[in-house]
């Protein structure tokens, strides 16, 4: 299998197992070329058996799963595997391998020398966001969300058409979690692979997906849609529920508009604040956090200071959730360095949102 995959395409596909459980049901889709489609859902709907059913780690009962229009059933499971990158919880690295070496791993199974193998791997470091230093390393001297990194960058070291992400980012913590989905993001941006993504995370899926499937338990597709379609009209009342209350704030972030800023006067530490809440900023500009009252401000006095909004975002819910999580009210936005941009109100946000809606 080489470069070209168009699309994945699941006809009546069912995985019956060997007790009667039934984990899929029945499943027509088709995962979009070049884009990210995410299967959701809660445990035991079947969206792991699904994405597993693409590479043949799980073989289907009934139906056909068409890679390239081609049926996965028809050649060798490893011929298959070699066009296929597959990253999984927990990175799954080889303890005793070097993080270059896990990397180079799959380019030295298809034969290429270990001069160009080890290239490869130092290069897929550099677009993940791994220093050089950390080549000659091993995973149990990596951070987990380091550890993640590398299991990307070994899945794409053969640059397969196609990739298969299996909750990859599910045992992190939450900050080192969004980050990686941002590269994520940054990384699908440079390649265009054709990703079937699987969460049970709604927040995730709709961050992510271009395409999001809503998979219910007994391993039936409830809604197969774009996240902004499926937070505006769920098919039923298991989507409904599924997507959850807050879907309306989750819209927020499939709408942008210009938020006008308003001005602020930050301080540095060791200057004086006039009184009532001040933003406090570094030598660059960049928002440390606020304090309270006059006086000299000390680095222990700082609060966390919210969210931050990156103005070039254009994100509604960005911005609100910088006016609402700001100690002081005023949410706080940043340029593409980082830096003040100026101050942001929830009225100028909902203002904003309203005309969003009017121009949709």
């Amino acid at each position: 299998m080489d470069g070209g995959i168009d699309v994945i395409e699941f006809r009546s596909v069912t995985k019956r197992f060997a007790d009667g459980t039934v984990a899929v049901d029945g499943l027509d889709l088709v995962v979009e070329s070049g884009k990210i489609t995410v299967f959701v859902g809660p445990s035991g709907c079947g969206k792991t058996t699904s994405l597993r059913m693409i590479n043949r780690m799980i073989e289907p009962t009934e139906g056909t799963i068409t890679v390239d229009g081609r049926d996965v059933m028809a050649g060798h499971p490893a011929d298959l595997r070699r066009g296929i990158g597959y990253v999984i919880q927990q990175a799954g690295l080889f303890p005793h391998k070097t993080i270059r070496d896990n990397i180079a791993t799959v380019p030295l199974l298809l034969g290429w020398s270990k001069p160009k193998a080890r290239a490869r791997a130092e290069e897929l470091m550099q677009t993940v966001g791994l220093g050089p230093e950390m080549a000659g390393r091993y995973p149990a001297q990596l951070s987990g969300g380091q550890q993640q990194r590398v299991g990307v960058a070994r899945a794409l070291a053969a640059d397969p058409p196609v990739l298969l992400m299996d909750e990859p980012f599910s045992a992190v913590d939450p900050v080192v979690r969004e980050s990686l989905q941002d590269e994520l993001l940054r990384l699908q941006g440079e390649l265009g692979k054709t990703i079937v993504f699987v969460t049970h995370d709604i927040d995730e899926a709709v961050k992510l997906g271009d395409k999001v499937a809503v998979f219910r338990t007994g391993g039936h597709l409830a809604q197969y849609a774009e996240p902004a379609e499926l937070l505006a009209r769920p098919a039923d009342d298991f989507v409904d529920g599924f997507v959850g209350r807050d879907r309306g704030y989750r819209t927020l972030g499939f709408l942008s508009d210009e938020v006008p800023l308003g001005t602020i006067t930050p301080v540095h530490v060791g200057e004086s604040a006039t009184g009532g809440w001040t933003l406090v900023v570094d030598e660059e500009d960049k928002p440390l956090g606020w304090v309270t009252g006059a006086g000299p401000v000390a680095e222990a006095d700082v609060l966390p200071g919210g969210t931050l909004h990156p103005v070039a975002s254009g994100s509604l819910r960005s911005a609100l959730d910088a006016a609402l999580s700001s100690p002081s009210g005023q949410g706080v936005a940043v340029d593409d360095e980082g830096r003040l941009a100026g101050s942001i109100s929830a009225d100028a946000v909902l203002a904003a949102l309203a005309a969003a809606r009017e121009a949709a």
